[in-house]
């Protein structure tokens, strides 16, 4: 159990944790939430040891292993497979043993330790981990230094979840992934085997995938049991409660002092008037949870809304110089249309926004748009357009260079900074804050479309809900890119699909497409149907794209397979140099007990033995069935 008592940290004047404590058990998912800024990466560091809290102190079981995302990604000449896998520091130190151990005792030792921590199986798993990160077989051959910054946070996270800590730390662990990969890891998380602590602003993990919500707020911890929804149920509830009791506590109060004002001054009521004091002054004050209020998003509506279509997509292609990314494009898009494309990184979601946005002409095909169409753009890269030393009125002036101050100052409010607020240099905002004023400066003219890539990053979950207000409240058209289910749901009533090169409408939902990407969407149709589905036909073609499909799903049964015959053999050849020692009947004179010791680990590789033969057999059978 993780214990953590009276912790106390300030960083300048802000005391952020305020004699704070809780208990987490042991094998608990545990979801850290609480507004931006209010401490929680900073507790994650007292855990880890980095940070020394003023007071209190963290208690872990004696050899518990605390493991989480690297700060800095790796970027060196090692290959993805070969950074996840040195993450186990135990195997990769006795694999490297094993190549260079002599002594029969020590590798015997070795091999019975490799096999009880899985360690022949690791790249099979390694491997899994990696896939489900978005990375395929041949980029898992390639060298970190080919990826950029987020792709390598990919890698790193990989490396942790594949390391297994007794104790796993995760700080926004979906930023830098895209839906597919949340996905996955909503799944991963779901069955990990040890204790997680997760800060999340996503609504999604914090209700499939925790079973306790630690909450952060005015300095102090309170644990939760269950998930989001009831942790804000439970919340509502708390709150509610509190206020009655301070509403009964203040009339009590008031009663008290007016008892005290009206007798204190007679003799005969003296006593009783003191005696009320006594009880005034031992009345501790009940403090009401105080939700500060959350500034709302807001999207201006276009000045006229245009006719239906408003985009028309036919035999269109999409690419850039001679490479075609895009192609068999045969959509419209209506001025209420709500839709969310789903699809892999590097499928080309980007390059179909900027098409519909009119950033990209079509390479082939016709596209019409309407010629009034105004349309906006966010993606998270466009932060970096803001300038630095300038401030949000400073850009909104910008926007508006012939209207009086006041009227500045009242739009830069009313995108979400107000007062002090506005003359703030951008510098200084928060990650969240940024972006909204990014939103802001986007959709400032009005737009008829808004295409959001990824609005949600650097967003708490307070500010998540009040974006998907503002979009629900807007009354153009959305195109949402985003790796936030609950945003997804709450938001789009179309689902367009981009893969194998052209985009098309997903015939599902969330929980359909949740299905598909862990492998499993016909059985979760079947099962939702009640009916089996007779096979498709589609051709010689599509014969061989099934059977190009099936030998890519039976690859890491094909690379399991092969390390358990290593196994085997490798096991066998050491079985053999005991029996060899073993027989030479001098050994026995000279040393009975490093007989007897050998005899004993002779024993144990033959178990592993068994166990390698039953585990080849049995991925045999798995294979032959696929």
């Amino acid at each position: 159990m993780l214990t953590l008592s009276d912790i106390t940290y300030r960083l300048g004047d802000r005391l952020l944790l305020d004699k704070a404590g809780a208990a987490l058990p042991t094998g608990a998912r545990v979801g850290l939430v609480g507004r931006n800024g209010t401490g929680k990466t900073t507790l994650f560091r007292i855990i880890t040891g980095d940070l020394s809290p003023e007071g209190g102190s963290v208690s872990l079981p004696r050899g518990m292993r605390i493991g989480g995302v690297a700060q800095e990604a790796p970027g060196g000449p090692e290959t993805l497979i070969e950074v996840v896998l040195a993450a186990d520091t135990e195997r990769s130190a006795l694999m490297k043993e094993s190549e260079t151990a002599t002594d029969p005792l020590r590798i015997a030792e070795i091999e019975t330790r490799l096999a009880d921590i899985g360690a022949h199986s690791a790249p099979a798993r390694a491997a899994t981990v990696l896939y489900g990160l978005g990375f395929d077989e041949a980029a898992q051959q390639r060298p970190c230094s080919d990826f950029s910054g987020g792709w390598r946070m990919r890698v790193a996270l990989a490396a942790v979840l594949f390391s297994e800590p007794d104790l796993l730390l995760l700080d926004e662990p979906t930023n830098y992934l895209d839906l597919e990969g949340t996905l996955w890891l909503y799944d991963y998380l779901e069955r990990y085997p040890h204790t997680v602590l997760v800060v999340s602003h996503d609504r999604e993990l914090l209700d499939t995938c925790v079973d306790h919500i630690l909450h952060l707020d005015q300095g102090k911890l309170t644990i939760y049991r269950g998930g989001y929804s009831a942790f804000e149920k439970l919340r509502a509830e708390k709150q509610a409660n509190l206020a009655r009791q301070r509403e009964k506590q203040d009339a009590e109060r008031k009663h008290l002092q007016a008892f005290v004002d009206r007798f204190k001054a007679k003799a005969t009521k003296a006593r009783q008037a003191q005696s009320r004091v006594k009880r005034l002054e031992k009345m501790q004050e009940i403090a009401v949870i105080e939700d500060r209020d959350v500034q709302p998003f807001s999207f201006p509506a276009p000045e006229r809304p245009l006719s239906p279509p408003m985009v028309v997509l036919e035999g269109a292609s999409a690419g850039y110089g001679d490479r075609t990314i895009l192609s068999r494009l045969n959509l419209t898009l209506s001025p209420d249309d709500r839709i969310a494309l789903l699809g892999s990184n590097g499928n080309g979601k980007s390059t179909f926004c900027k098409l519909i946005g009119g950033r990209l002409e079509p390479k082939t095909g016709q596209m019409r748009r309407s010629s009034k169409l105004q349309s906006a753009y966010f993606a998270q890269h466009q932060l970096d357009e803001l300038r630095m030393e300038d401030t949000p009125v400073g850009h909104i002036r910008e926007l508006m260079p012939d209207q009086p101050e006041a009227r500045v100052r009242a739009r830069t409010a009313q995108i979400g900074f107000p007062a002090a607020k506005a003359d703030t240099p951008v510098k200084n905002l928060s990650g969240g804050e940024k972006a909204r004023l990014m939103l802001g400066i986007a959709t400032f003219g009005g737009p008829h479309l808004m295409i959001l890539d990824e609005p949600t990053n650097h967003l708490d979950i307070d500010s998540r809900t009040a974006l998907v207000r503002a979009i629900n409240d807007y009354p153009g058209a959305v195109i949402l890119v985003s790796h936030d289910r609950f945003l997804i749901e709450a938001c789009a009533d179309q689902l367009w699909l981009v893969a194998d090169g052209t985009v098309k409408n997903f015939d599902g939902d969330m929980e359909d497409y949740r299905s598909l990407v862990l492998g499993g969407a016909k059985a979760a149709r079947r099962e939702k149907s009640g009916k089996q589905e007779a096979p498709a036909s589609g051709g010689k073609a599509e014969d061989r794209k099934g059977n190009a499909q099936k030998r890519a799903a039976q690859g890491p049964l094909r690379q399991k397979l092969n390390l358990a015959e290593a196994r085997i053999a490798k096991l066998t050849g050491l079985i053999e140099k005991v029996d060899e020692v073993l027989g030479n009947g001098a050994a026995f004179a000279r040393d009975p007990e490093k007989a007897l010791l050998l005899s004993r680990q002779r024993a144990e590789l033959a178990e592993a033995l068994g166990a390698a033969e039953e585990e080849w057999l049995s991925l045999s059978e798995e294979l032959e069935s696929a």
